[in-house]
C-alpha cells in the first residue's frame, strides 16, 4: 500500500509530540522532591540521564538508520520509551532511585533518541524541495509534546490517581504505547528518492551518493566541530531553563506575593510550561521557515544574541509575568535550534549522509542535557536564594561563547558545501585510482 507523503510527516509529527513530552519534567520535579524526598540535584539526574541518553543513542540512531530502516527503529523506540515510564512506575512504588534512574534516564532517553532522529531524517528524504518547512513542522511536534502532558494528560492522571506518581508514570506508559506503536509501522522510506525541483538548493546539493560512504572525514572537519559547538551553547542555556521553568517561577511569584498558596503556585508553573512549550513548537517551524530565507548561519546568531539580552533581563527581573514572557521566548529560541539544524546538516553534507550527521551532531543535546539541569539543580540546592541570578549569569555567558564560536561558520560555504577534488572528477567520469 502506497502511503502519501503528507501522511508521513503526520504519523512523524505524532512521534515526535509524544517523545516530546519529556520537556515536562519540571512539571514533576516538584512533586519529586516534595513525595520522595529526593533532592533537587538527585531528581535533576534523572532529566539529565534521560537527555544523554537521548543524544546518544540517537548518533547511533543516525548511522543505522539506512540499515534497519525507520520502522524497526521508530518501533524499538517506541517500545523503550513506554516501557521506560513502566519502569519508572515500579521504582517511585518501590521509592527506589537508582532504578528510577535506569526507567525513565537510560531506556526512556535512549528510546527517544532512536525515535527522535528517525522521524526527521525519514521526513526529510520524501520533502527535499521543502527540507525548511516540513522538518520545523515535524520538531515542532516535540517542542509541543510538554504542553500535551503539562495541561492535559499529567493533571488529569493525578487527579484521577489522587496524586499518586507510580500510577501517573504506569498509565503515561500504557497511553504512549498506543499512540507510538500504530505510528511506527506505518513509517517507510520513499520507494524512489523524491527529487527536488531543478534549481532548488537541494538538487544542487555537491555532496551526494557519487562520494565514498565513511563520514570520518566530515565528522572530524573544522566546519562540523563548530556546528557541533553553536548547537550545544544554544541547547545548554535553553534546557537549563526548561529542566527547572517551573520551580523557577514559583520562585519568583512567591517572592513577588507571597500570600500565593503551594497548590496556586504549582498551576503557574504547569501554565508555563504548556506556554513555553507551545513557543518551542512555534519556534521550530518559524525559525525553520527563516533560516530556508536568510540561511541558517544567521538564524543562529540571531538566537544566540537575542537570547543574551534576554537572559540579562531575567537575572534580576521580579515581575512574574514579565519573567514568564521572557522564559516563552527562551524556549521559541531553543526549539528554533533544533528546526534550523537538521537543514544545515542537510546542506552542508546531502542527504546521503544527513542521518549519519544529523545522529552524531545530536550528541551536543546529550552533553548539555548533562551540564545544563545539573548546575541549575546544584545551584538550588546550594544558593537557594541566588538560584535565579546564577542561573541565568552562567547561560549568557554560554551564549556569548556559542555567538563568538558563530563567527567561525560561513554561511554560503557551508549551506552550498565545497566538492573535494575526488568527487568533482568522478563527478565528470575522469577515473580515480584508489
Amino acid at each position: 500500500m502506497r502511503i502519501h507523503r503528507v501522511a508521513i510527516a503526520f504519523f512523524c509529527t505524532m512521534l515526535q509530540i509524544c517523545f516530546g513530552t519529556v520537556y515536562a519534567w519540571s512539571f514533576f520535579q516538584t512533586m519529586l522532591v516534595r513525595q520522595s524526598g529526593w533532592t533537587h540535584t538527585e531528581t535533576a539526574w534523572a532529566f539529565s540521564i534521560a537527555i544523554f541518553c537521548l543524544g546518544t543513542s540517537a548518533a547511533w540512531a543516525g548511522s543505522a538508520l539506512g540499515r534497519l530502516g525507520p520502522r524497526r527503529l521508530a518501533l524499538a523506540g517506541s517500545f523503550m520509551f513506554a516501557g521506560g515510564y513502566v519502569i519508572a512506575s515500579a521504582a517511585l512504588w518501590l521509592d527506589f532511585l537508582p532504578l528510577f534512574y535506569v526507567g525513565y534516564g537510560v531506556i526512556g532517553g535512549a528510546g527517544i533518541g532512536l525515535g527522535y532522529v528517525t522521524p526527521v531524517a525519514t521526513v526529510a528524504k520524501w520533502f527535499p524541495d521543502k527540507k525548511g518547512l516540513v522538518t520545523g513542522i515535524v520538531v515542532m511536534g516535540f517542542g509541543i509534546g510538554a504542553l500535551l502532558l503539562s495541561k492535559g494528560l499529567a493533571p488529569f492522571l493525578v487527579v484521577r490517581t489522587e496524586g499518586d506518581l507510580s500510577l501517573v508514570f504506569l498509565w503515561l506508559g500504557i497511553i504512549f504505547a498506543g499512540i507510538l506503536i500504530p505510528c511506527s509501522l506505518a513509517l517507510s522510506d520513499p520507494v524512489a528518492p523524491v527529487k527536488p525541483p531543478s534549481g532548488s538548493p537541494a538538487a544542487a546539493t555537491p555532496l551526494d551518493a557519487t562520494e565514498p560512504d565513511s563520514t570520518l572525514p566530515y565528522l572530524t572537519s573544522g566546519q562540523f566541530i563548530i556546528m557541533w559547538t553553536v548547537f550545544f551553547f544554544n541547547i545548554a542555556a535553553g534546557i537549563s531553563v526548561i529542566s527547572f521553568q517551573s520551580e523557577l517561577l514559583q520562585e519568583v511569584w512567591g517572592l513577588a506575593d507571597p500570600s500565593v498558596e503551594p497548590a496556586v503556585l504549582a498551576e503557574y508553573g504547569a501554565t508555563l510550561i504548556a506556554a513555553s512549550s507551545v513557543c518551542n513548537g512555534v519556534g521550530r517551524l518559524f525559525w525553520g521557515l527563516l533560516s530556508d530565507r536568510i540561511g541558517r548561519v544567521k538564524v543562529f546568531r540571531i538566537l544566540l544574541a537575542s537570547q543574551m539580552v534576554v537572559f540579562g533581563v531575567l537575572m534580576t527581573e521580579e515581575n512574574p509575568w514579565v519573567f514568564s514572557v521572557l522564559v516563552c521566548y527562551v524556549l521559541l529560541c531553543f526549539g528554533g535550534g533544533f528546526a534550523t539544524m537538521p537543514p544545515y546538516i542537510l546542506d552542508v553534507f546531502g542527504a546521503e549522509k544527513m542521518a549519519k550527521m544529523y545522529g552524531v551532531v545530536l550528541t551536543a543535546w546529550a552533553a548539555a542535557g548533562i551540564f545544563g539541569p545539573l548546575y541549575v539543580g546544584y545551584l538550588k540546592d546550594s544558593y537557594p536564594d541566588r538560584a535565579v541570578m546564577y542561573c541565568f549569569l552562567i547561560g549568557i555567558l554560554m551564549l556569548a561563547a556559542g555567538y563568538l564560536f558563530s563567527y567561525l561558520l560561513n554561511d554560503g560555504r557551508l549551506r552550498l558545501g565545497r566538492p573535494t577534488l575526488e568527487t568533482t572528477l568522478r563527478q565528470h567520469g575522469i577515473p580515480v585510482r584508489a
